[in-house]
């Protein structure tokens, strides 16, 4: 899919000058699909964003094109909307593609992979680096493709009932962790912990785990975190962004009115800013409110993060001679994080340093 060249030829600039949305309506097919999604209404940011998107796609299309939005487990559990999107029992789903690292740890790339790139950089290898052409070539056997909708920015380091001051703090840790953090923190001596998010506070409250990571203040503040573990660390390495992607079955896609594949298109467009700039006004206020709460904020040592780093690079090297897909990916990646990296050091970092010493 020539996503940013169908956009720019075909997309809701063309939509509008042709006659606007009521001319759509008029000339286009009822059109009506289900959305599976992995998460709860409880997030109401993560969850938000899909309501965004299927009111924006019924606005341009007239009513015409609808989507009904189903919470996690209203049809299938959370982490089984790929395979539901796979098989045809929806038309879309939304989710985190690094879910599904099981299949392949290939998965991981579009959502984040630890010690990866931030929220832009990211978006600049997925839209211009060629990463959304090439993660959606390796979707072709699934019969699907994805489409960014939108980030949760960096991630907090989670809750932790204890202080970790050195590498020897993360021995024995029972952190509920997954995915490819907990392949990475697993050669580190943490044993990682699969737990649903509702399972989580109980999980801590009754010690059955020492340690959890969620996503960011305004998301851990409603799950109570800080009333059973009051060590809030960061930065949360392994989501440096944590990229959510709508997942569309090809069938779907393919049978789409081009209009429609537009609307849909500028719908995910729009919720990529609209999310991570609800993130950004909201953390910062939930994060006074926990610190108010009892939560000690901490850094991740550079003993620590330097030992997970290396850990992280091992892991890599493994999947790149193990899986071919993982190398493929890995290599285009790998290569655009150099080049922005060394482009952010020189303007952005330089000035959110001496800004943070400033107004920090």
């Amino acid at each position: 899919m020539k996503r940013r060249e169908f956009v720019r030829h075909g997309g809701i600039a063309g939509i509008l000058a042709a006659g606007s949305a009521p001319a759509i309506a008029q000339t286009q097919p009822e059109v009506r699909w289900r959305m599976a999604s992995s998460f709860p209404k409880s997030l109401d940011t993560l969850w938000g964003a899909a309501e965004f998107i299927a009111k924006r796609v019924s606005d341009i299309t007239g009513g015409k094109f609808k989507i009904s939005n189903f919470a996690s487990g209203e049809i299938v559990p959370g982490l089984q909307v790929l395979d539901a999107v796979q098989a045809g029992t929806v038309e879309c789903g939304q989710t985190a593609m690094y879910y599904y690292f099981g299949k392949n740890p290939a998965f991981a790339f579009a959502t984040c992979i630890p010690f990866g790139m931030n929220m832009r950089q990211q978006n600049a290898w997925w839209y211009h680096g060629g990463g959304e052409q090439a993660y959606n070539e390796f979707l072709k056997p699934y019969n699907m493709l994805a489409i960014n909708y939108g980030n949760t920015g960096t991630q907090m380091g989670g809750w932790f009932r204890k202080e970790v001051k050195t590498v020897e703090d993360l021995k024995g840790l029972k952190f509920r962790v997954g995915g490819v953090a907990g392949a990475v923190l697993s050669r580190m001596g943490v044993v990682p912990q699969q737990i649903a998010a509702g399972d989580i506070y109980p999980a801590l409250e009754k010690g059955a785990i020492d340690a959890a990571e969620w996503i960011g203040p305004f998301d851990d503040e409603k799950l109570g975190f800080v009333k059973v573990a009051k060590y809030y660390y960061a930065p949360g390495w392994w989501e440096p962004n944590s990229m959510g992607h709508m997942i569309v079955g090809q069938k779907a896609w393919d049978a789409l009115p081009k209009e429609y594949q537009a609307a849909y298109l500028a719908a995910c467009g729009d919720s990529v800013a609209y999310t991570m700039a609800k993130y950004d006004h909201l953390n910062p206020i939930a994060l006074r409110k926990l610190v108010a709460s009892g939560a000690q904020l901490r850094s991740f040592s550079r003993g620590v993060m330097d030992a997970c780093y290396k850990a992280a690079q091992e892991q890599y090297s493994e999947w790149s001679n193990k899986v071919p897909e993982f190398k493929s990916l890995y290599t285009s990646y790998s290569k655009a994080q150099s080049e922005l990296t060394q482009w952010f050091r020189i303007a952005e970092g330089t000035y959110d340093n001496y800004m943070a010493s400033r107004r920090g």
